[in-house]
Order: structure tokens, then sequence, then C-alpha cells
């Protein structure tokens, strides 16, 4: 886990074009006004132990917090946003722009900035709801603001 990779990626993807229509590759997913992509990825932890999960979930929200104390000194320091009122609104039917829909459905907190000057925000959070996949690192770069 190199933090100073990660943060390259996040400012590329502050920089780079959206793509006009959904797409999914090896490095994330992205649409019209949105990327996500995965900073770190577990292996194996689809069919490990509890315990070896939660500690691993506990290491991932560790890094999680190291990356997130570089974005703050950069963007100010914001509370983390809690994701259970967006699910709760999911599934009233409420419609939610991605990619706040699909983070709300991984993660149960995110780290969230609005980039100055950029109409874009930066948001990162980990990816441990789904016990049957891996647990991700995930940052999200979007011209969307938070519902």
């Amino acid at each position: 886990m190199d933090i100073a990779t990660h943060l390259a990626v996040i400012d590329r993807l502050c920089a780079e074009e959206f793509p006009a229509e959904p797409c999914r590759s090896e490095s994330g997913t992205a649409g019209p006004g949105y990327a996500i992509v995965p900073l770190e990825t577990s292996h194996g932890m689809r069919v490990g132990h509890a315990w070896v999960r939660e500690r691993t979930v506990t290491d991932f929200q560790a890094y999680r917090e190291a990356i997130a104390e570089r974005l703050h000194d950069r963007w100010g320091r914001q509370p983390p946003l809690g994701q259970l009122t967006v699910r709760l609104r999911l599934s009233r039917g409420e419609e939610i722009p991605e990619p706040w829909a699909t983070l709300s459905l991984l993660t149960d907190e995110l780290d969230v900035w609005q980039v100055a000057g950029a109409g874009r925000w930066v948001a990162l959070g980990v990816a441990d709801r789904d016990r049957a996949d891996e647990i991700r690192l995930l940052a999200a770069v979007t011209e969307i603001p938070p519902p």
C-alpha cells in the first residue's frame, strides 16, 4: 500500500475526462460525470475466516484514514458521510445518481471533499459490506454532488 501512488491516482482522476457512456474495466467503473477505482483489493477474503476478514477491514480502514489525512490537508477536514440514509432512500425507490448509489451499497461511510475550483468531488471509502466479495479501498471522483 503506497499512499503517494494512490494520491497520484486521485489527482489523475480529478484531471481526466469522464466517459460518455457507462463502462467497466480492471481499473474500475466510470460513466458520465464519475469514475470509481479500487486503490487496494484484498485477496482471498471471499472465503476467509471471519476474524481474518475483520482484521483486514480494520487495516483497510486505517489505510483509508491515512490517505484521508493527506486529503484533509488539501481540501479541509470534513465529517464522514454515512451511507445508511442513502441506502434507505434507494430502498424507498428514490433515484440516487451515480456514483453515489453504487458507493452507498458498497460502503458504510465515505470521506468526501469538494475539490476547490475543479467542480469535482472526491470520495474515499472501504467496500466491505458484501461478505461474498473482496474488501476494496475505493476512490471516486465525480462532478455530481453527494445526495
